[in-house]
């Protein structure tokens, strides 16, 4: 007896959603990649990842920071929310995130201490850099207004985290011998104002 047409095309449309919906299945599966160049960039990659093309660089790497903070409160023993996260928490994060760095900081008892190139390479630990970490707060920051839409509760801006990162700053300073106060530009000085001559 031969089968139905339309029966062997429903039968092979649902192998056909079958197949799709294994292969989303097996595709959402996510990667961490944190690395650390002259910004800190925490990415995500995840090819059913559908993120919008007319995003700005800033914008992509916000999601990203977002996302990738998202899984660490996940995999926190124990598991914790972003609504009863803590600048303690935030803190715990940065520090966690120094085993990603790429920047020499040298300890105090290292003959180098203080000294912006080194002449020979040293045993002291990779950190983060300090200008990474800031502008990682500064993103996260931001995502969460977004997301959450409490900004007097946003644990990036606690004053824990602002002392702990300018603690940071003021360490590496010494460290690494190189100055993280921002130079004043001069203002180019003003021509002299001339009286309006008078028409005789």
């Amino acid at each position: 007896m031969d089968s139905n047409p339309i029966e062997m095309e429903a039968s092979k449309t649902d192998n056909t959603t079958m197949m799709i919906s294994s292969t989303t299945t097996i595709t959402t599966t996510k990667t961490i990649n944190i690395s650390s160049s002259s910004s800190l960039s925490l990415s995500v990659s995840s090819s059913s990842s559908s993120s919008p093309s007319n995003l700005s660089r800033y914008e992509s790497q916000k999601r990203r920071d977002w996302i990738t903070f998202g899984q660490y409160l996940r995999n926190h023993r124990p598991p914790l929310s972003v609504s009863r996260c803590s600048g303690a928490h935030v803190i715990e994060f940065l520090r966690y995130l120094d085993q990603f760095g790429k920047t020499k900081v040298h300890t105090q008892l290292c003959p180098f201490y203080g000294q912006p190139n080194p002449p020979a390479p040293c045993p002291c630990p990779l950190r983060q850099a300090w200008g990474s970490l800031d502008a990682l707060i500064g993103r996260l920051r931001a995502a969460f207004e977004e997301n959450e839409g409490k900004s007097e509760a946003n644990p990036f801006g606690a004053r824990a985290v602002r002392i702990y990162l300018r603690e940071i700053r003021d360490s590496q300073s010494k460290a690494r011998g190189i100055s993280y106060v921002k130079k004043k530009r001069k203002r180019p000085p003003r021509p002299p104002a001339f009286p309006p001559s008078s028409a005789t």
